[in-house]
């Protein structure tokens, strides 16, 4: 454009110049020459604005060029974000299902421990009634069975009026039961341990493991896929043991057992329930990375006193 405004002020500064030179007589070579050097100011004039628009097309072409390659170099970084958004997702899953396996294990691991410490805390009472038994048994091996022990059927009653056991065994402690079913448990061989942590709820109702017990048989079904069997499980521990060590683990596994089961709402006010009664545990952080992964809001308040 300015290029143009200059060609046309040349030019007007030629036929300026044309006139006065009509006007004004003056010699007709000078004439001439001035003529000439004007052509020729105009022809450059020319060649440099054609020399111009040819730089400003080759620019054009060359931004043409460079915003295409921009736009494929685009299209190809969604495509690689995407299949790399792809991957992220598969790794949280098995990342996820890895961590669960874990945290199940771990917890095994922890009630083992807990419980091998509180059972050396009973050993010497233990040892005290091995050491009774063996007596009873010498005074029984040395004399007479009393009256009314022996029997037709060749038993004897066993100690605290529950069921007879054979004549010579002595009937399974409860920690040994537990202790049984927790390592079966955390072996893998889950219907043994079922009938094993079952057994200990039926003849050990009042004990102090007995809600472990419990929240284990829902880890089980659990594990086993059976997700409503969980959720009774898991619902027995807070109905029948509000003072259950494993109230938040049972009611953060109901929560993830209903969400399995297409039940997101009970199962989200489940997991949301976990978070406002017990904070700052893992069992609320695990509620809470659930339910963020649902795109459920989490307003935690404080527990009611």
């Amino acid at each position: 454009m300015r290029t143009r405004w200059i060609a046309l002020a040349v030019v007007a500064v030629f036929f300026g110049a044309l006139c006065g030179s009509l006007l004004t007589p003056q010699p007709a070579a000078a004439v001439s020459k001035e003529m000439i050097e004007l052509q020729q100011q105009v022809s450059q004039l020319l060649q440099g604005q054609q020399d111009l628009r040819s730089t400003m097309d080759s620019n054009n072409a060359a931004m043409r060029t460079l915003v295409q390659q921009s736009l494929d170099s685009t299209s190809k970084l969604s495509g690689e974000m995407a299949s790399l958004q792809k991957s992220v997702q598969e790794v949280q899953a098995n990342t996820g299902a890895r961590i669960d396996t874990m945290t199940q294990q771990t917890q095994g691991l922890s009630d083992n421990l807990s419980d091998v410490q509180a059972r050396i805390g009973k050993l010497s009472q233990q040892l005290t009634d091995m050491q009774n038994l063996l007596q009873s048994i010498d005074a029984k091996v040395s004399g007479p069975p009393p009256a009314g022990i022996a029997t037709a059927a060749g038993t004897e009653a066993a100690p605290g009026g529950g069921a007879p056991s054979p004549a010579g065994l002595t009937p399974i402690s409860a920690d040994t039961l537990y202790q049984n079913a927790l390592r079966d448990y955390t072996s893998g061989k889950y219907e043994l341990a079922r009938q094993e942590f079952a057994d200990y709820i039926k003849n050990f109702p009042a004990n102090d493991l007995a809600s472990n017990s419990q929240f284990y048989l829902g880890e089980i079904a659990y594990a086993q896929g059976d997700f409503r069997g969980a959720t009774i499980a898991y619902d027995n521990v807070l109905v029948n043991y509000p003072k259950s060590l494993k109230l938040a683990a049972s009611m953060l596994k109901k929560g993830l057992a209903e969400i399995e089961l297409g039940e997101k709402a009970s199962g989200t006010r489940d997991l949301r329930e976990v978070v406002r009664r017990f904070p700052e545990t893992d069992e609320s952080k695990r509620a809470a990375a659930k339910l963020h992964e649902l795109g459920v809001p989490v307003t935690p308040r404080p527990a009611a006193h």
